[in-house]
């Protein structure tokens, strides 16, 4: 053992010495409260470190507890949403059944209205081309339905029966290029023929350059052509225009909106111009 490690201990025993008389004598000696002054240290040392130690636990708990809290508070948050788009669903399901509702409204008074035979049909199906204008409805000749048959909606005329088969049937929409329909201005009494334009227009033709027909004339039926009932309305008159000497030019806004078009009747009544020539063939 060198000297130097010998100073070493020797000096470190001699500090231990110290700090243990130290201690004795804070131990023996009071503060100015009656309280030893080592007890009073040490009391103050270990409070600190107490202090220390709960406002650490006390943080760490606060926090816990604000996670929970966020934690409670998002699942009430999902469920809310998740009940605000129950509530939504449920919303456009009572909104669809109520337009639903009116639709069949509308469709049993036409119905009572026109006294004759027909059948309820659904619109399951629209034009695969823009150049064939047609629908599918859900009836077809289990049903009693045949070509050229008429089909009707409240608002007015929509077309003919022109594929039936069994559960369903391809209808021809007025506005189609290659349909055509008797027309009579309400107003006037004039007569003409009515043409699908391809679009959302009529095109009544053949009329006389001399009958009084004005923009905002209601145009029906007339029933000469075999497949309407005389007196559907077909449309209103939006413009006149001369085209030649002989005759009318004139446009014709249909009364039936074909795009929102959900149901529709089937007249399973002959018209008197098909009962007629139904007649003479036999």
């Amino acid at each position: 053992m060198t000297l130097l490690d010998i100073r070493q201990r020797s000096g470190y025993l001699f500090l231990a010495v110290i700090l243990g008389h130290v201690l004795l004598i804070s131990a023996q000696v009071n503060s100015a409260r009656g309280v030893p002054v080592l007890e009073a240290v040490t009391f103050g040392i270990f409070s600190e470190v107490q202090r220390t130690l709960s406002g650490g636990l006390s943080g760490i708990q606060n926090v816990w507890s604000g996670y929970i809290g966020l934690r409670h508070v998002k699942a009430e948050n999902d469920e809310l949403k998740r009940q605000l788009a129950a509530a939504q669903v449920t919303g456009q399901e009572q909104r669809a059944l109520a337009d639903r509702a009116r639709g069949f409204a509308a469709l049993l008074e036409l119905r009572q209205h026109v006294k004759l035979s027909t059948a309820a049909a659904e619109i399951i199906g629209g034009a695969a081309s823009a150049d064939f204008l047609t629908l599918t409805i859900d009836k077809g000749t289990r049903d009693g339905l045949r070509p050229d048959m008429a089909v009707i909606a409240p608002a007015g005329v929509v077309g003919r029966i022109v594929v039936p088969s069994a559960r369903s049937a391809k209808v021809q929409l007025l506005t189609d290029r290659n349909a055509a329909a008797g027309a009579i201005v309400e107003r006037t009494r004039a007569q003409g023929v009515v043409v699908g334009a391809g679009e959302d227009r009529l095109q009544m033709e053949y009329v006389s350059e001399v009958a009084d027909v004005v923009a905002g004339d209601v145009v029906v039926t007339s029933g000469i052509e075999g497949v309407y009932p005389k007196g559907f309305v077909i449309g209103r008159v939006e413009t006149v225009e001369k085209s030649g000497t002989a005759y009318k030019r004139i446009t014709v806004r249909p009364a039936v909106d074909f795009s929102s078009l959900e149901e529709a009747l089937v007249v399973l009544t002959p018209t008197p111009a098909k009962e007629a020539g139904q007649g003479v063939q036999e």
